[in-house]
């Protein structure tokens, strides 16, 4: 039962693996639109025997198919940083509020003192992330270049 489930983890780890490289350059770029059609033409021709014209159709549906993906992965990409923005706005105008309502609270002796406490946990948060992203663990804009 070991060696199946060993067997089984080992298959899974190749086949993901074999699947990572496959849009990506030796250097880590990812490959051109071309580059891509390309390698699907030559993979189905290879595979499946195909003729020229079947190639050449082959190509354009392919063509049709990547510029379809990247068209998709544009819009999610700016429906994300929209939505990032807009949390963004939000949460800078909830700590505008939670400022201000602070700053009613406390006498300016206080909210100065409240003030310098609150940078310098900001400080320390910021100093944790860069050392974690220091340590080898990659941050999700570096996994997604």
């Amino acid at each position: 039962m070991k060696k199946l489930f060993l067997a089984l983890l080992l298959l899974v780890g190749v086949a993901t693996w074999a699947q990572g490289k496959r849009e990506r350059k030796q250097d880590g770029e990812r490959l051109t639109k071309e580059e891509r059609v390309d390698l699907q033409v030559k993979r189905m021709t290879k595979d499946l025997d195909l003729t020229e014209k079947q190639a050449k159709e082959f190509r354009a549906l392919a063509t049709k198919q990547v510029e379809k993906r990247d068209a998709k992965r544009a819009q999610v990409q700016e429906e994300r940083k929209a939505k990032m923005e807009a949390l963004k706005a939000q949460m800078q105008e909830e700590q505008a509020a939670h400022t201000a309502e602070m700053k009613k609270i406390l006498t300016p002796e206080q909210f100065a003192k409240w003030e310098k406490l609150r940078d310098e946990r900001k400080e320390k948060v910021k100093e944790k992330m860069a050392e974690r992203r220091g340590k080898g663990k990659p941050s999700i804009q570096d996994s997604q270049k």
